[in-house]
């Protein structure tokens, strides 16, 4: 895994269009080759466009999830076969070009039905992208494949010939339109670009982490071998309809897979994923439902940045539910490759979160980076044992998704393996997940020389502060019988105190930590009081230099 740099593709901020972090690296990686040719309008059609109607080819083969299932299993029992290619204008763009292109808006799909509470529009051909993905609309059962056209887009800030009636051979992806945060306004709610990546937004929300479909051998010496989406299938939505159903064909070298999604948009979006995976090889690590991320910065690890912003990242957190205990794995920019492993059975879920909601703990007036979405995973039905695996990479550019975290089955991946496996995608301020409803949150994690502060030079320790809130502890006083718990490996423990924070409701934990140069400290920690465990528990990996 290398660095990635990503686009905003928010329909309402794409004048000028690179804030977020993308997908530099997620195309790139997934081995974009070159592409397939465009092919000319036909006469009936081209005469249906200059009216501003949209081509409707005849409605095509009968379509459904278990004969999708079938495609691809019968897939995976042959070889992966030669990636289409394009040429031409379409190949040849680069990427100031690429960024020029402008979808029209009011050749969005389902845009005609004002009952249709959501838009398509799909991402177009070149630069990076140039691998065609190919799209088809669901209508009572049958598939009608979508036709892009040169027509569709404005190409009117690039300088050079644009051909008129080119049939684009497929698209780079899409994005799905909504009246996520208000009803005169279609909002985009979530998009699909760059090998199986996919991102999607709750109310409020502003592009941050990334999902994919599968990540295979992530992590592993042998190389990361990216599977890409390669075709779409989206039920048209019906008058009024809530939700919107689509199913995607993901292919690599060594697996296949059918994909449903169920997405419903609200304050916090759900996506509802059914993966039904064959594998034509076996696979080290097979890692379902990964995430990506971004973190760089914060008073838990403010590593050598000189930045007037207090924290800079898109998620600060994994967090793990198993039984009834929460794991809070604090985020960190490493000063090399580190991994971690969570071991866990039948686990409730788990994610990247970001729970610092105030303007005030970041002060980036652009990237409004309290506003990226927390991105909870909650399995259906029993995952039985596995890990939870972090890979953190050391980055010194906010542009870079440096944090990936994923479910890794202990059970091995085989060729021949058939797997299925249900879970829902909560993407929010606050999803169903992030935190406990009876333990005391942790709200912040600070890090410091060891030692009086101010007083005490060249301290060898490491000084660790977490501050927790809510749950029972808000009801205790300060003279509660209250102790932490603590536990250290690799390193030994020489001061710790805690107290409430006279006139809050905060419980502050200070620890004072030694471990030996170049060593991997990790840390655990939690209170405990009156027979039970009262907080989420606290994980960090401390890297001694």
């Amino acid at each position: 895994m290398t660095s990635e740099k990503y686009f905003d593709f928010s329909a309402r901020s794409r004048v000028g269009a690179i804030r977020s972090r993308g997908l530099t690296r997620r195309a790139a990686l997934a081995g974009l080759g070159a592409s397939m040719g465009g092919v000319m309008l036909p006469a009936a059609v081209r005469a249906q466009d200059e009216q501003g109607e949209q081509p409707q080819p005849e409605p095509g083969e009968s379509f459904s999830f278990d004969m999708l299932t079938e495609r691809m299993r019968a897939a995976s029992k042959q070889e992966p076969g030669e990636r289409d290619s394009i040429e031409g204008f379409l190949a040849e763009l680069d990427y100031d070009q690429y960024q020029r292109v402008r979808f029209r808006e009011d050749h969005a799909r389902w845009r005609e039905n004002e009952k249709s509470q959501f838009h398509l529009q799909p991402f177009h051909l070149g630069w990076l992208f140039k691998e065609p993905v190919v799209i088809n609309e669901l209508v009572d059962g049958r598939a009608i494949p979508m036709i892009f056209s040169t027509r569709d887009f404005d190409y009117s800030s690039l300088e050079r010939d644009v051909p008129e009636d080119l049939v684009m051979p497929g698209i780079a992806g899409f994005r799905l339109q909504n009246q996520l945060n208000r009803a005169d306004v279609y909002d985009e709610l979530v998009a699909f670009l760059g090998a199986s990546y996919f991102r999607a937004l709750g109310r409020d929300n502003l592009y941050g982490i990334s999902a994919r479909g599968l990540a295979v051998n992530t992590g592993v010496a042998e190389g990361e071998e990216f599977p890409r989406f390669t075709e779409f299938w989206i039920e048209r939505p019906a008058d009024g309809a809530g939700s919107v159903t689509l199913y995607a064909a993901l292919r690599s070298q060594s697996v296949t897979g059918a994909y449903r999604f169920v997405i419903t948009p609200g304050a916090n979006t759900t996506m509802e994923v059914t993966a039904r995976l064959f594998l034509r090889n076996d696979v080290e690590q097979l890692g379902i439902s990964p995430l990506t991320s971004m973190f760089l910065f914060d008073g838990s690890d403010p590593g050598n940045f000189h930045d007037y912003r207090a924290a800079v990242h898109d998620s600060s957190a994994l967090v793990l539910n198993v039984g009834e205990t929460t794991f809070y794995r604090q985020l960190k920019n490493p000063p090399r490759l580190a991994s971690s492993y969570l071991g866990a059975h039948a686990p409730r879920s788990f994610g990247l979160v970001q729970r610092e909601r105030d303007f005030s703990q970041y002060l980036d007036a652009q990237a409004h980076y309290e506003r990226r979405p927390s991105l909870m995973v909650e399995p259906i039905g029993d995952w039985g044992k596995g890990t939870v695996r972090l890979l953190e990479l050391p980055t010194d550019l906010e542009t870079n998704d440096n944090v990936v975290a994923y479910w890794l089955p202990d059970a091995p991946a085989e060729a021949g393996d058939e797997l299925e496996f249900a879970y829902r995608l909560h993407w929010g301020m606050s999803p169903p997940g992030d935190g406990s409803d009876t333990l005391a949150h942790i709200v912040r994690t600070r890090v410091g020389e060891g030692g009086v502060a101010g007083v005490d030079e060249d301290n060898e320790a490491q000084k660790f502060v977490i501050d927790f809130e809510g749950g029972l502890l808000r009801e205790l006083s300060g003279t509660a019988e209250v102790e932490p718990e603590i536990t250290v490996q690799n390193g030994e423990i020489e001061e710790q105190a805690l107290s409430r924070i006279s006139g809050t409701q905060t419980w502050r934990l200070v620890i004072d930590v030694l471990g030996q140069p170049e060593s991997t400290v990790e840390l655990r920690a939690s209170l405990k009081g009156f027979g039970r465990t009262l907080t989420e528990t606290w994980l960090y990996q401390w890297v001694r230099q």
